[in-house]
């Protein structure tokens, strides 16, 4: 999370940062998921092994996509805290 992000409490609508945050988890779901499908798909293509890049990719992927979206949702997390103190 890059910390220049404008504040909740400065002039900007107040459903901005909700939409920041949809999507950037948005984006740590898809693009992980997407590449992997697609690379998965043309590896197996091209060694004839039907599942196995797939499968593994997807998990893989998968992890990706959990640790984004665990350090993203900590981060905001941090930065309600911040501002509640304040």
């Amino acid at each position: 999370m890059v910390e220049s992000k404008e504040n909740l409490n400065s002039n900007s609508p107040w459903w901005k940062p909700a939409i920041q945050i949809f999507s950037e988890i948005s984006t740590w779901i898809a693009v992980p998921i997407i590449l992997a499908m697609i690379g998965g798909q043309e590896l197996d293509k091209h060694y004839g092994t039907k599942p196995i890049f797939l499968l593994a990719f997807a998990g893989v992927a998968f992890l990706v996509s959990t640790y984004g979206i665990v350090k993203s949702v900590r981060g905001y997390a941090a930065k309600i805290r911040r501002e509640e103190k304040k």
